[in-house]
Formats: structure tokens, C-alpha cells, sequence
């Protein structure tokens, strides 16, 4: 249903390319996903493709949009970039397709491991690796004369000390924009204090525990070191800000790591000292607070066979070695045969190494995701009690589920 751990390291160890004929379509292609370097290289992939039209709409707020823009008839786009979780909503939705039959007939030397099969189904093709882990400034580092940290533990403890030596006021950041991007937050601390979502073999949402009240609680010390408007900083926000000499230490995607390392947007103070790092654990416990995810591409059930196939068609080329080159290497942790790894993509590598727990791909969790996401605020703001706040979540989880018929 996933990709675990050995089968990521089997797809990242192929190192022999293959040469690849010109794209042609007989179709009309609209891609509708998330915006950032690696997705813009497969969305230009794509493009390169002859014989019909191909655009995209590259938007932070695809996860909006993408159920909505497939649930027409036709389609209005053609195919969805994904991740893990967001392709349950779309399955959930009937909005994707089976694609068996155009494996068959186009993608036959597709590796098996970039197949994300669900009930027998391929539902998805797989093409990038991701997971959220540190990044920091070594120089800064060295000037308070501290360790990397390992802990989450420890980040608040350098933290403290980058404050008070007058480094940076906030020297935390992390994409606690209230929605999509704090609930993902919780569910890596969650997982970090080795929390279970459900009771077993249900999908009777468990989270107002001892882990969950602890998951906020270290969620809620590291806004003390964040910029105040924490709730409004997203991953592009965030990254902003340690592009402007401000924060220090933060929990970020692989996939965004590029961006800060390069010499564009910074200071050469700044990015020549960015280094990724590994995720963090929490707690005393061993499980990395991250989840392990994989970024793919689906095609929209509710469009003509034409359209599908120029589809199919098209995102394989956007996903094929062809893409590859040395500016496109150190974009993510690609899963395309040719991949050389690059330091920029440590950290999802040290993410993969450790045993980071994948993302929950059950039909259910996105209904809660997007319960977390609506009522951890106010805790965060010092209204209400981390045990109010989860009860508030599983009461909003609980209601979705009935009304999907998840729970009786």
C-alpha cells in the first residue's frame, strides 16, 4: 500500500539510466499540484511532451482545489501531483483512476517499487521521496558551541541559548500555519511520543492521551522561540525566514531543502551555512517525530481515454530519467533510475535510515488531519487546554467519520 523503508532504499540504489524517445500526445493534459522546485521539474517534463496542449496550476493551496477541479465531468484537471495522504482524499472522493490498463499499454518499464498499489488497484506512480527533518545553521552552531541536535529536546535548549547570546530573537521556525501544515506538526510529534491515532482494528480516534497533551506541549515551547505569527508561516514562509538570517533551527520537508542551500535568496552568511540535517526524536523515545512520504502522480478518472492516455503519457516523461540533470538532482530524493544522491537530500536519507514511521494511508485519516488542523490553535494561543483541544479534534474527527460512515 506504501513504500517502506527497504523498498525506498532499493528504488534510491538504481544508478543506471536509459535513453528515452521523443513525447508525443494525442491529448489534452492539465496538472494541478503543489509548488516547489522538484514539482515544477516534473509540471515542465510533462510539458515537453508534443502534439498537445499540457499546462499546470502550481499552487501551495493545490490540496483545495485538486478534489473539486477532478470531481467534474469532464475533469478540469487531468491529473493530481500527490503525496500520501492526498491521495486517499482523492480515492475517497472517486475522482482518480485505476491504472492498470495504462501500465499495460504505456508504462510497462515503470519499476514495480514506484507502483502504489491499493486493493490490487495501481493508483498512483510514485517519484520522489520526502520527510520533514532539521535544518540549521552550522555557523551559528559553533558560535554558542553546541552540538547538532538529535532531540527535540536539545533544539529548544540551543534555541534558548542563540536568544539569549542576541543572535535572533525567534530562532525557531517551522510551518505551524493552522490548517494542513499543523496538523502534519502534531501527527510527527504524535508519532515521536509514540502515539497510536485509533483503538486497534477501528476507526475510533484515540489521541486525547498522555502523548497527545505531551505532542502539544513541545509544539507549544517551540512557539515560544517562534515568530509570533507562527499560525500564518507555511513551508515557503518559513523558508523565507531562514533565508533572511532569522531562524536558525527548524523542522523542514527534503523537498525544500534545495532552495535554502543554493545562492539564491540569502546572503552567502547564510545558505553556504545551511546544512540538512536528520529528523529529530522527542520524548526519550527512538521513533523519529516525522512521517516518510512519497510525492506522485495520478490520472483523473472522469476524463475521455484520449485525455487519459495523453496523461499517463505525459507524467511518465515528467517523472523520467530525462528530467534528470545537475541542476534537477539535488531538487529531492528522486526515485527515477539515474538518480545520483545529493547533500542536500541527507536528511531524508538519515529520515529513511532511522525507521521514520510512512504517513497513515487509511481512508479515515484524512479526516482527522483535517479535524487536528481546525482546533489545535487555540491551545497554541494559551485559550484553552491541550486535553480540550484534542477533545475538540476527536469531537469534529468523530462527526466526519459518521457522516462518511466510517463509524456507526
Amino acid at each position: 500500500m506504501f513504500l517502506n523503508k527497504i523498498a525506498l532504499t532499493s528504488v534510491l540504489a538504481i544508478t543506471a539510466g536509459s535513453a528515452f524517445a521523443a513525447c508525443e500526445i494525442s491529448g489534452n493534459v492539465s496538472i494541478v499540484g503543489n509548488e516547489f522546485p522538484a514539482i515544477h521539474t516534473v509540471a515542465n517534463g510533462a510539458a515537453a511532451c508534443t502534439g498537445g496542449e499540457v499546462k499546470s496550476n502550481l499552487t501551495a493551496d493545490h490540496q483545495k482545489i485538486n478534489v473539486d477541479g477532478m470531481s467534474g465531468n469532464p475533469a478540469e484537471y487531468t491529473s493530481a501531483i500527490i503525496a500520501n495522504s492526498s491521495l486517499v482524499a482523492l480515492m475517497n472522493e472517486d475522482v482518480v483512476r485505476p491504472l492498470n490498463d495504462l501500465i499495460a499499454s504505456h508504462g510497462q518499464d515503470i519499476p514495480k517499487n514506484q507502483l502504489i498499489t491499493i486493493g490490487g488497484d495501481v493508483m498512483a506512480v510514485a517519484f520522489m521521496a520526502n520527510a520533514q527533518t532539521l535544518a540549521y545553521r552550522k555557523d551559528v552552531l559553533a558560535e554558542i558551541g553546541v552540538d547538532v541536535p538529535s532531540t527535540y529536546e536539545e533544539l529548544l535548549e540551543a534555541a534558548e541559548k542563540i536568544r539569549a547570546a542576541g543572535i535572533s530573537e525567534y530562532p525557531v521556525g517551522g510551518a505551524y500555519k493552522a490548517g494542513w501544515n499543523l496538523a502534519q506538526e502534531f501527527t510527527n510529534m504524535y508519532l515521536g511520543h509514540g502515539g497510536e491515532f485509533y483503538n486497534a482494528g477501528t476507526a475510533e480516534v484515540s489521541i486525547n492521551n498522555a502523548q497527545g497533551v505531551a505532542a502539544l506541549n513541545v509544539m507549544k515551547e517551540l512557539t515560544e522561540y517562534m515568530n509570533p505569527d507562527f499560525l500564518t508561516h507555511d513551508s515557503n514562509a518559513t523558508n523565507a525566514e531562514m533565508e533572511a538570517g532569522n531562524v536558525m533551527l527548524m523542522n523542514m520537508w527534503g523537498s525544500r531543502m534545495g532552495p535554502l542551500m543554493d545562492d539564491e535568496g540569502a546572503e552567502e552568511q547564510v545558505y553556504s551555512n545551511i546544512v540538512a540535517g536528520g529528523p529529530l526524536t522527542v520524548g526519550g523515545g527512538s521513533i523519529p517525530a516525522s512521517t516518510l512520504w512519497w510525492d506522485g502522480w495520478t490520472v483523473a478518472k472522469n476524463v475521455s481515454d484520449a485525455d487519459a492516455v495523453a496523461t499517463f503519457v505525459a507524467m511518465k516523461n515528467g517523472t523520467s530519467p530525462a528530467i534528470l540533470n545537475d541542476e534537477t538532482m539535488g531538487q529531492a530524493v528522486w526515485m527515477i533510475e539515474g538518480y545520483t544522491p545529493a547533500p542536500v537530500n541527507d536528511g531524508v536519507f538519515a529520515a529513511i535510515a532511522a525507521g521514520t514511521t510512512s504517513y497513515p494511508m487509511l481512508p479515515y485519516h484524512g479526516l482527522l488531519h483535517t479535524a487536528l488542523g481546525g482546533n489545535l490553535s487555540d491551545f497554541l494561543l494559551g485559550k484553552e487546554s491541550a486535553e480540550q483541544a484534542l477533545a475538540d479534534a476527536e469531537a469534529a474527527y468523530t462527526a466526519a467519520a459518521k457522516e462518511k460512515g466510517f463509524l456507526n
